[in-house]
């Protein structure tokens, strides 16, 4: 599953897309990388840009404004940001 996944991710790399993992977590930024195992999204607006917390890149994880991965194992569903926002 997570090929497919990782084929799916490589052919929206460098747009805004939303991540679901299988915690429930809902992750939404533009994808910055893409590997065999992870997915690096960039997360959008919030903290990243307000100077909140000591962040560093790849730092403190999601918010902080710099790119985070997430295990393509723990994807359950990618959709493209533009349909977010309409």
């Amino acid at each position: 599953m997570s090929q497919n996944y990782y084929n799916l991710c490589c052919q929206y790399n460098g747009q805004v897309v939303r991540i679901n993992d299988r915690f429930g977590r809902q992750h939404v930024g533009r994808i910055t990388n893409v590997t065999r195992q992870r997915v690096f999204i960039q997360p959008l607006g919030g903290r990243g840009r307000g100077g909140f917390g000591m962040g560093y890149y790849g730092g403190y994880g999601p918010g902080y404004g710099y790119p985070y991965g997430i295990g393509l194992a723990f994807v359950t569903g990618v959709v493209l940001g533009g349909l977010l926002f309409w």
